[in-house]
């Protein structure tokens, strides 16, 4: 009997003095798990509240009841078909797309104004020999506004608004619009054009109210998140053009031509339209 309450006594112990060290450790271990997720949690909501205070982001709408409204943001599809010289970047109309499953691309957006301002950026300058122009029609398809373009200097973004001379956009009407660059002189060639739909719309009082009394940058995120394409891309290159060297603008601009996958002509120069 003796012979065999040794080896048992020595278990006893052994598994005594695990347990112990397994209790003492037990708070050591599950610290960092504890830490680590308190940590991580904060670290989010730290980038989260960076990244809101960089950066605004622009609520897509969703596309009004009806028949698609198509259109076409890129102009450079048919470039070796229509004569136009190659360049860095497409003709690139700067307005918020969505692209479904079948590939189609949805080019529309909203605006309060009866007299809102388009933006586009052209790869080509005041020495280009062909003719650019910018149309708009109301929904039966008639044209209310006809422009041909001047182009600055460089190439870059230009800026085309509709003049108070011209009839203004209806609430709740769509209206579609072009941009065209046509290369041959005999027009056997198809232009390189990009269009989209533009539909005036009116904000509950309380949010315009706000835009009435708050500075631009306020006044662009309020658009932003409205999905009020036009006038938060306006107000917001508007901003830019007071302040040409504001880094936070900047990174403002491209990080709303980026969402909607734009990057390439973020860069770019802004010219606005002479009068």
């Amino acid at each position: 009997m003796k012979s065999n309450s040794q080896p048992i006594k020595l278990f006893l112990v052994v598994a005594f003095s695990c347990t112990n060290l397994l209790v003492s450790l037990t708070p050591v271990l599950a610290k960092p798990n504890v830490g680590s997720s308190t940590s991580g949690g904060l670290r989010l909501r730290s980038e989260a509240k960076t990244s809101h205070t960089k950066s605004t982001t622009f609520n897509q709408p969703a596309i009004p009841s009806g028949p698609p409204p198509g259109g076409r943001v890129r102009g450079g599809a048919k470039r070796n078909l229509n004569g136009c010289q190659l360049t860095k970047h497409d003709l690139t109309a700067l307005v918020s797309f969505t692209q479904e499953a079948n590939s189609v691309i949805n080019v529309w957006g909203k605006t309060t104004l009866e007299h809102p301002s388009w933006f586009f950026y052209v790869p080509y300058t005041k020495d280009f020999p062909y003719a650019v122009e910018f149309v708009l029609q109301d929904q039966d398809s008639n044209e209310i506004y006809k422009k041909p373009i001047v182009l600055p200097e460089k190439a870059g973004v230009i800026s085309v608004s509709l003049p108070t001379t011209s009839p203004g956009l209806a609430l709740n009407k769509q209206y579609r619009w072009f941009f065209t660059i046509s290369c041959d002189q005999e027009k056997n060639a198809p232009p390189t054009y990009v269009e989209g739909v533009i539909q005036r719309v009116e904000l509950n009082p309380a949010v315009v109210k706000e835009l009435e009394t708050t500075e631009l940058l306020k006044r662009y995120t309020i658009y932003a998140q409205n999905g009020i394409w036009y006038d938060a891309l306006t107000t917001l290159a508007q901003l830019r053009q007071k302040n040409p060297k504001d880094a936070k603008l900047q990174a403002e601009w491209q990080n709303l031509l980026g969402s909607i996958h734009l990057d390439d002509v973020a860069a770019e120069p802004i010219f606005w339209e002479q009068p």
